[in-house]
């Protein structure tokens, strides 16, 4: 009979500390879960954070692209002007919805190195795409490109109107913003051939 107490004692014990053992992964669990929880609810506070500093930055920049514009009809006069002026035109392709398109417009303006390569070699123009204004006959002419890489998009024509060159702009950036040299040389590479 004390060899039946002993071992009852034995597998109360030895179930006791096991159930102990589960009871504190229990509470690790938990409490594992409670700082996920918390890790969740920063990310979600920081995204939120991030939102709101993006629609205010949104809202500073100037807004160059125009909804109501016919995009062909003005490509074909910028080309005239292309023509006379011994430039290469640039389309940078976007809306006033995107935040990097409005970046880099406003990144150009206000670089005196980048807008004097712009200004010497470029008829510059904002090309539309939007909800109220896709302008799907015009991207169709230039292969689509905002389907393929996105917004914004440049495409570069000759002193005819004919397309030369379409550029990605995510190869263009560098860190939270764009690469002065990379944007430079762009430029550079893709004005007219004198």
């Amino acid at each position: 009979m004390k060899t039946l107490k002993v071992l009852m004692f034995s597998s109360l014990f030895i179930a006791g500390s096991a159930c102990s053992q589960k009871t504190e992964q229990l509470k690790n669990k938990t409490v594992e879960t409670d700082k996920t929880l918390i890790v969740e609810s920063d990310s979600t506070a920081i995204l939120e954070a991030k939102k709101k500093a993006a629609k205010a930055e949104l809202a500073k920049l100037p807004k160059p692209y125009n909804e109501m514009e016919n995009a062909e009809e003005k490509i074909a006069e910028l080309v005239k002007q292309a023509k006379a002026e011994n430039k290469n035109v640039m389309l940078q392709a976007g809306g006033n919805w995107c935040i990097w398109c409005l970046r880099f417009n406003n990144y150009v303006q206000t670089t005196p190195e980048l807008k004097e390569v712009v200004d010497k070699n470029y008829i510059y123009y904002h090309l539309n795409y939007s909800p109220k204004n896709k302008n799907e006959k015009v991207f169709a002419k230039y292969d689509n490109p905002g389907e393929k890489f996105g917004y914004p998009v440049f495409v570069v024509l000759d002193q005819n109107g004919k397309m030369i060159h379409t550029q990605d702009s995510a190869v263009l950036e560098e860190g939270k913003g764009y690469s002065l040299e990379k944007v430079k040389e762009f430029f550079t590479k893709w004005g007219p051939k004198s």
